[in-house]
């Protein structure tokens, strides 16, 4: 009688275990749908990095923070944050720009596009971050500027964490060779005064497109709430307006979560954005929603901008982008480099 009772309750464990298992794999198989589903492989995504000449290495200065590029005619164009040689960081900068006809290997350095502001103004420090949008046979240079900090006797620029806020300006040209002119709107877009906020500290990184006949600029932001670990944890944001002067109204939440550089492409009828800090890649139909479609993305480019044809054609080419430009640094020098983006 024991020795039946024990074989009946090792014949019923048995069953449980069969049907756990049988469970298990069931949950398993409908997990990994889920995972091809809404996320592709990381390693399907990789970058390719080649040296240019013209504005890459260069012992006599630093080039950092490039625009997205532009062609007019047979001339690629591309903007940049261009400082003294001892000098690697952006918030000492004046706004240069090149060219190039081999498609970005070979660049011609043409000139200052933008120098400082009139002392007292938002970008009579440095100006730096630049971006470009051709819009109505107009070109727009967006850019980040600052002032020295306010109240320092020296009035020099402290770069602290307490009242160094930058804004995002606007110059205007009837060329991409300028001269740009500074909007009367100038800034055309400023931190919150909502301490809360994500963008109460700093903005920065314009990314640019025309979409339903307004003007979309993509920036990122960050709380001065975080102090000195802001960069940490900075986001990016949207504003929109009817034209490229403004004025601009903000989405009243960020979109991306830990995307340090700002960078978006059409993509399908909606809006795809590289976010560095969360080596991911989103996409959203309506160019607000975000959700992740590549994780997990490695060697990915720094302070990247792409051949965007969609700035400067009436946002007809809806091309998913295949170079850019990014910076790269080496012996404390910052410099430019040419780089592609493809699918496995």
């Amino acid at each position: 009688m024991k020795h039946h009772l024990l074989r009946t309750l090792k014949g019923v464990g048995v069953v449980i275990i069969t049907l756990f298992l049988c469970y298990a794999c069931s949950v398993n198989k409908k997990l990994k749908v889920i995972e091809t589903t809404n996320s592709i492989k990381a390693d399907s995504i990789s970058f390719h990095y080649s040296k240019i000449s013209g504005v890459g290495f260069d012992s006599g200065c630093n080039r950092r923070d490039n625009s997205d590029i532009i062609k007019v005619d047979d001339k690629y164009y591309v903007y940049y944050s261009k400082m003294d040689s001892l000098t690697t960081s952006g918030y000492w900068a004046s706004i240069w720009y090149a060219t190039s006809e081999d498609e970005g290997y070979t660049w011609q350095e043409q000139g200052i596009a933008l120098g400082l502001g009139e002392k007292g103004t938002f970008d009579s420090h440095s100006v730096f971050t630049p971006n470009i949008l051709e819009y109505e046979g107009k070109y727009y240079l967006y850019y980040t500027g600052v002032k020295p900090t306010p109240g320092n006797k020296d009035n020099i620029f402290e770069s602290n964490s307490t009242n160094d806020y930058t804004a995002i300006g606007l110059a205007v040209a009837d060329s991409p060779n300028g001269p740009f002119l500074r909007s009367k709107n100038n800034p055309v877009l400023e931190i919150s005064q909502v301490a809360e906020d994500f963008d109460s500290y700093r903005i920065d990184d314009a990314a640019l497109l025309v979409r339903d006949n307004k003007v979309w600029l993509y920036y990122k932001g960050r709380s001065i709430l975080y102090g000195k670990e802001g960069p940490k944890h900075t986001k990016m944001g949207l504003a929109i307006a009817d034209k490229p002067e403004g004025p601009f109204i903000k989405q009243t939440k960020p979109l991306i979560d830990k995307g340090h550089e700002v960078m978006i492409w059409n993509q399908n009828g909606g809006i795809a954005s590289l976010a560095s800090l969360s080596q991911s890649i989103h996409f959203a139909d309506d160019g607000i929603h975000f959700s992740p479609i590549y994780i997990g993305l490695v060697n990915i480019p720094k302070a990247l901008g792409l051949y965007r044809p969609s700035l400067n054609d009436g946002n007809r080419n809806a091309q998913v982008p295949g170079w850019g430009i990014a910076m790269t640094h080496k012996n404390k020098r910052v410099y430019l480099m040419r780089y592609i983006m493809s699918k496995k």
